[in-house]
């Protein structure tokens, strides 16, 4: 037996030989909860180390005058770099591409075939490939060649613009919790280009697309906000946070930024796993192609990149911080007669406030009350009241000036109002803050310049025919004798596109009707009695169709809204067709660094898509009538598949069975998503999001009960704020995320 007296030191030493092994362990501990806390959370897997090798290379070793030939699905096996003649255009460079791609696939078939000697290149190849060369692979390879282009010039650039707002990005980050290196996502995204644009028109330093930018920023005909690098920094760490909350994990949310919420959480139910490697090697889809599955391997490029920028390009010099100071405006101000005041020289200002639109320059538009004004850090010590004064009542508005408008009608295009009142296609489009081919809605009104009067017409007005239950374009074609595209193309329309009853379709001067119409009373007939009429919130598929009864935002004369570009984005895949071979072929195509994409950049994580046993889940603010007019079907057809009373309501999240027989799943979900979309832009034409808040629920707590302490709260967005919580049974103490919703007024 051991003493009191002896067994006191040995305690001693045994407890600081415990401390000694847990002391070591603790801080080991504690310092990986430091490096999350600092931000440094973002997992670069060795299984990516080949892939972000890769685009190392073409962000510092290549520039757009040169590419790579490489396997689209293993980037360690790079083929050649091909080098073109500086100013060579488009057609040439292509044409060497192609040529060369055709060369290495015949030499990988030719080495499948096992047959000897190998010709040096044959050899260099078969190397590439080492164990992995065998016959099968080597075959699929050959169809697996892709291109390119080099981005060292372009990313440079970016490292130098970054100087600019390096240290807004990082108090932005740290301020919200966001790890340090998402700073690095502009340079994959813009080239830190605040004034990029691309061709699906995403704008911004951040490359915002207008739906998604619409949460947080303001985008009307005075404002858009996604040009302006601080407020949009603001936006992009709001919605990556957003991503980060929903997903978990940061490749994920990153990877989101690019595909959207809905498609990345699609690909982790497919896989079963949230492991982006596993994502990445295993789940394919259209939608999900090279460019999606290369995004987050982009980014840890471009970080570790922008990390060691002397070690790739030597000393670069950026650009020095921007400073400046704010004044909110007090009304709403004419830009001339505010330079005036300000005596700040016009090129100045305008580099200080990206985000006023060119009709605010050209005067035809007021600086907008409550915009935050940035003017240079000398000077006057300006505020709203000092500037009030100085400009006097006479310069002051209480709104935007109103200018003469026009109602859209059936079969308007805006190239058609365009020329009838003698007024520029491109001028009228940036007038009304729209692109040149946006679809136009019946009831809409387009602004017009004060100056614009309408041309007389000197051709006669065409023949019409006006459309009826039942009727389609090809059988409208077929009854007039004319070709059905011909007929599509003179109305602007698509050749599937839907038709509304009372729409005038226009027919050429020489058609004249083959038969009596009639032909659509059996199948009036056969879907009990009469066709569902479509949904007015559906889009078509031509851009210059317009869309009658569109119940979303229905513009006034002084409404200053932009209208969505497009309603749906069409995927492009991951074509060959769509690489750049050229530096201005990259720009025109995407500001982004990273390889070209048809994935839509969208913060709804709603699954929109039809199951391959061809249901759906029920989103909210849907209906079985909506699914019916979508379907054009009757809505006790969709009852009667689905064993549902006659008044028996679908439930949010439970499982439909459609009828496809009028229409295909993916004009269904091109509807179906439409309808959201219209949704989500009404609303955010007058609510923005400005941050979160935890709400823990109480006993009694329902979703009508939380919309109603929430007023400005609508379902659909609470439950994307939350799409993993159970609705319907709610229980206490469950920890919802909700959305701070304020409320804006159009027009800037």
């Amino acid at each position: 037996m051991i003493s009191t007296r002896r067994a006191e030191p040995l305690c001693r030493a045994w407890l600081w030989a415990g401390l000694a092994v847990l002391i070591p362990l603790f801080v080991r501990g504690h310092a990986n909860v430091i490096a999350t806390a600092a931000g440094m959370e973002l997992p670069d897997p060795p299984q990516l180390a080949p892939a972000v090798r890769f685009w190392v290379r073409v962000y510092t070793q290549i520039d757009t005058n040169a590419g790579f030939l490489h396997d689209r699905r293993d980037l360690a096996v790079i083929y050649r770099t091909v080098h073109f003649a500086p100013g060579s255009s488009p057609d040439e460079r292509q044409l060497i591409v192609d040529r060369e791609r055709d060369r290495i696939a015949a030499e990988l078939r030719q080495i499948a075939t096992g047959r000897l000697p190998l010709t040096p290149r044959e050899q260099r190849i078969k190397a590439l490939w080492g164990p992995k060369a065998t016959p099968a692979r080597l075959l699929e390879a050959a169809n697996d060649i892709r291109f390119q282009l080099g981005q060292s010039n372009r990313f440079r650039a970016g490292l130098v613009r970054s100087g600019a707002w390096q240290h807004a990005i990082a108090q932005v980050l740290t301020r919200d919790g966001l790890p340090a290196g998402l700073a690095a996502l502009p340079l994959v995204e813009s080239s830190y280009d605040p004034r990029a644009y691309s061709k699906d028109g995403a704008a911004g330093l951040w490359q915002f697309m207008p739906a998604t930018a619409e949460r947080f920023l303001t985008i009307d005909r005075a404002v858009d906000d996604r040009l302006d690098p601080f407020r949009a920094t603001e936006a992009a760490a709001q919605l990556l946070a957003y991503n980060y909350r929903i997903l978990g994990t940061w490749p994920l949310a990153i990877t989101a930024y690019n595909h959207g919420l809905a498609g990345v959480m699609r690909a982790v139910a497919a896989v079963g796993t949230k492991n982006i490697v596993t994502i990445v090697r295993r789940y394919h889809t259209p939608m999900f192609g090279f460019a999606s599955r290369n995004f987050y391997v982009c980014f840890l490029a471009a970080l570790e990149v922008e990390r060691h920028a002397r070690r790739y390009f030597g000393v670069i010099h950026m650009l020095p911080e921007e400073h400046f100071r704010e004044v909110p405006m007090p009304a709403y101000v004419a830009i001339g007669p505010l330079e005036h005041v300000l005596g700040v020289a016009p090129t100045k200002l305008r580099e200080l406030n990206p985000a006023l639109r060119p009709l605010v320059w050209d005067g035809a538009l007021d600086v907008p009350k409550g915009y935050r004004l940035r003017l240079p850090t000398t000077g006057p010590m300006w505020t709203a009241a000092l500037l009030e004064r100085r400009l006097g009542s006479g310069e002051l508005f209480a709104s935007q000036p109103v200018p003469p408008s026009y109602r859209v009608r059936w079969g308007d295009t805006l190239s058609g109002i365009a020329a009838r009142y003698g007024v520029g296609l491109d001028y009228l489009a940036r007038y009304n803050g729209i692109q040149p081919d946006a679809w136009l809605r019946v009831g809409e009104r387009i602004l017009l310049p004060h100056a614009a009067a309408p041309v007389l017409a000197s051709q006669p007005v065409p023949p019409s025919y006006r459309v009826r239950w039942g009727d389609t374009l090809s059988g409208i074609a077929a009854r007039y004798g004319v070709g059905l595209d011909y007929l599509a193309r003179y109305n602007g329309i698509q050749p599937d596109a839907w038709l509304r009853v009372g729409e005038r379709i226009r027919l050429p001067h020489a058609s004249t009707p083959r038969a009596a119409p009639g032909r659509f009373v059996a199948a009036v007939a056969r879907t009990g009695g009469s066709i569902a009429r479509l949904h007015d919130t559906v889009a078509y598929d031509s851009p210059r169709q317009a869309i009658p009864g569109y119940t979303g935002d229905l513009s006034s004369a002084g409404s200053d809204r932009a209208a969505p570009q497009q309603a749906v984005r069409r995927p492009s895949g991951d074509s060959e067709d769509a690489q750049p071979v050229s530096g201005a072929q990259a720009k025109a195509i995407s500001s982004t660094l990273a390889p070209v994409g048809g994935a839509p950049q969208s913060a709804d994580p709603t699954d929109y898509t039809v199951a391959p046993n061809g249901t759906i889940r029920v989103a909210a603010a849907e209906s079985l009538s909506y699914y019916a007019q979508w379907l054009e079907v009757s809505a006790w057809d969709l009852r009667r598949i689905n064993h549902l009373g006659r008044h028996q309501p679908v439930r949010i999240g439970q499982r439909v069975r459609l009828n496809f027989r009028h229409v295909s799943p993916q004009q269904f979900e091109r509807r179906r998503i439409a309808y959201h979309q219209a949704l989500e832009a009404s609303y955010f034409t007058s609510h923005r999001i400005e941050g979160t808040e935890v709400y823990l629920t109480r006993s009694g707590d329902s979703l009508w009960g939380l919309t109603q302490r929430f007023p400005l709260l609508p379902t659909w967005l609470l439950r994307q704020y939350n799409p993993d919580t159970n609705f319907s049974a709610l229980q206490p103490d469950t920890r919802l995320v909700i959305p701070r919703i304020i409320v804006v007024s159009a027009g800037g």
